[in-house]
Parts: structure tokens; sequence; C-alpha cells
């Protein structure tokens, strides 16, 4: 079975005591949740607040980016072995928004995704598509190049150890979000793709949803056979609204997802 998993991305939000508040808001609220996992990926200047938080609780931590090259001078980044250090488990990569303001190409993504594998961190990949390319009809032809592009460079057994995240650009803060039906055929494509490299991966990867979900349209986005979670956002920074999001995801769960 796969388990759900719900992951909150801060992004670059919070000030020192609203990240403590907030933090151990959902960390006591997690404790009364069984059978997911929660993940949240603060700030990295947030990290170690953070990761005193949670050190005795049931929720992960994770960074929202790093720098794949070794340690040397490279003024202004971090890299996988100070997220190692920090207490994270999980890293996202891949974002649309580090792909669109950062120039990040699916060679650097690929590169540090194999880097965060080495240093046993979990990688939260995302794809998706603009609003043009869904226009376009190009929306799995985009999602195929992305997939492809991780698979040749670390090799299809690798992707058993990674999350992926489905979060179509057009969606994103925007308040629009797919139908639960659309949702369920892009992801389902996702899989296929996978499928052609390794059906026992295809099965057991875990798939999440991120674009605008919120605690009135999780239940039915979760409910999907191919969707196992969500990347939440902006409903990630109230601590009610997140902790109901989880439910959701527990609520939805059943043996069809496996």
């Amino acid at each position: 079975m796969r388990v759900p998993i719900v992951v909150g991305n801060w992004k670059m939000n919070g000030l020192c005591a609203s990240v403590r508040r907030l933090a151990a808001e959902i960390n006591e609220g997690s404790r009364l949740l069984n059978g997911l996992e929660i993940v949240l990926l603060p700030a990295f200047v947030h990290l170690s607040e953070v990761h005193h938080i949670l050190y005795s609780g049931v929720v992960a931590l994770g960074g929202q980016n790093f720098y794949a090259g070794s340690s040397n001078a490279v003024t202004g980044e971090i890299s996988a072995p100070m997220l190692v250090d920090m207490g994270c488990s999980y890293v996202l990569l891949g974002h649309s928004e580090r792909r669109i303001l950062f120039n990040e190409s699916h060679v650097c993504i690929a590169d540090k995704l194999q880097v965060a594998l080495a240093h046993n961190l979990k990688p939260i990949f995302c794809v998706g598509e603009t609003l043009a390319e869904r226009q376009s009809g190009a929306t799995e032809a985009i999602l195929a190049e992305q997939l492809q592009a991780v698979i040749a460079r670390v090799g299809i057994d690798a992707l058993a150890s990674v999350i992926i995240a489905y979060e179509p650009v057009w969606a994103i803060g925007s308040g629009l979000t797919a139908k639960p039906e659309a949702v369920q055929k892009v992801h389902h494509y996702i899989r296929s793709v996978i499928a052609r490299f390794a059906v026992a991966i295809a099965k057991k990867i875990r798939i999440l949803y991120g674009g605008s979900v919120k605690a009135e349209n999780a239940r039915a986005i979760f409910a999907m056979p191919d969707v196992d979670g969500g990347l939440i956002g902006g409903a990630a920074l109230n601590a009610a609204e997140f902790l109901a999001i989880c439910q959701h995801a527990i609520a939805t769960s059943d043996s069809v997802k496996n």
C-alpha cells in the first residue's frame, strides 16, 4: 500500500516567532494523525528552529533546495550535507519557481537529484506544465521530458527512493485547481511513463498533487486512485487548514492504492 504523504512548502514566508508557532501547532496536531507521512519545508534560515520543535514528533523536515556541487567557495548557497546536518531527510527539487525564476534546467535538476540520493535525502521531484503548454496540448510531452531527463541521469531503480509531485504551473498560487478527474488523468500518465521502464516501481512510487490545494478541495483530489497526497503551498501556512488536509489524505487512503 502506498502510504499518503502531505508536504508543506513554506517557501519564503515567516519570521522566527511565527515559524516556531506554526511548527509547534502542526507538530502537536500531527500526534493525533496516523497512517500518513508529513513533511515541512521551511526556509533555510528557519531549519534549525523547526528541527528542534519537530525533534521528538512525527513530522519530518526537508529543505527547499540546495547546491549540487561539493563544499567550496560558493557564496550564498548550501549543500546537501548541510541539509542532513540540520536534520533534513527530504529535499524539494525541480519546483517550477526554481525552473522559471532561476533557470534550472533538466540537467541541473537531475544532477541535484543524484546528489540528494547519494546523501540519503529523499527527493520530492516536481514536474508540471505552464498554461501555454497545457493549452497547446503539450502536457504529456513536457512531463515525459522532465521525467526521462532524471531517469537518464540516475537510472530507473533510483526512482524507488523518489517522490514525484505534479504541480501544474498555471495552478500554483492562482486559486485555480485542476478538476480531480483531470488530476487523475495526469497522475495516471506519469505512472505510465515510469511503467515503460519498470512496472513495479511505477506501482509503488508516490505521486503528489500541488496546485492551490485547500481543505475544501483536498478530499476530492486525494480520492483519485493515482493521487498519493499533496504538495501544499499557501494552505500550509495555516496549521488548522494544513492538518485538515492531512486528515483528508488519511480518509481517502485505501487498499486500492497499492
